[in-house]
């Protein structure tokens, strides 16, 4: 069964695959707003070589430590990949604190599953995966958001005990509670 876990290197030609797979559907592009996307536009220095590769992944665990320095506008996150064996399905991302702008619009936890991992559940799996993590991290609710036309996506937050709030900026705001009864 796949598992959430902190990013590891050895998934490094799953990643780079799955990389390849965003990129064939549109996405990491100008337009996509994600985490995965704003790394890949700004490029990962020798993301092909298993060195710069396990840089990016050190770089990627070190972003949940309050003293790393980050681009203003962006809070500690908690990065994970959800993987079976070794091979990348996905990544979620725990932000442990809400700013202006992930208040409205990004919220506490972001996710992407890749193209060829979809309809099989994984990103509600994640997401469950998820919230035990981010309640030890004292986040309870989890505000959780997806566009609008996202069915896929508010289906995995419903299924998560996601309770709609409100639509902000052609986005659905969930809160989801983190505590399990």
């Amino acid at each position: 069964m796949p598992t959430l876990a902190p990013p590891d290197a050895s998934l490094q030609a799953s990643f780079l695959a799955a990389l390849d797979e965003f990129r064939a559907e549109g996405r990491l592009g100008p337009g996509d707003s994600t985490g995965l996307a704003m790394e890949a536009r700004a490029g990962i220095p020798g993301i092909d070589d298993p060195a710069g590769f396990a840089a990016y992944v050190a770089g990627l665990r070190a972003r949940s430590l309050p003293e790393t320095p980050r681009p203003p506008g962006f809070v500690p996150d908690t990065i994970l990949w959800f993987a079976e064996g070794r091979e990348f399905i996905g990544r979620l991302s725990i932000r442990h604190e809400l700013n202006e702008m992930l208040r409205e619009v990004g919220g506490h936890i972001g996710y992407d599953v890749r193209p060829s991992a979809r309809r099989r559940g994984h990103g509600t799996e994640m997401l469950r995966q998820a919230l035990p993590i981010a309640h030890d991290l004292r986040i309870d609710p989890a505000l959780v958001t997806c566009d609008v036309d996202n069915l896929a996506s508010r289906r995995v937050i419903e299924a998560n005990g996601g309770v709609l709030e409100d639509v902000r900026h052609a986005k659905l705001r969930f809160w989801v509670p983190t505590r399990r009864a």
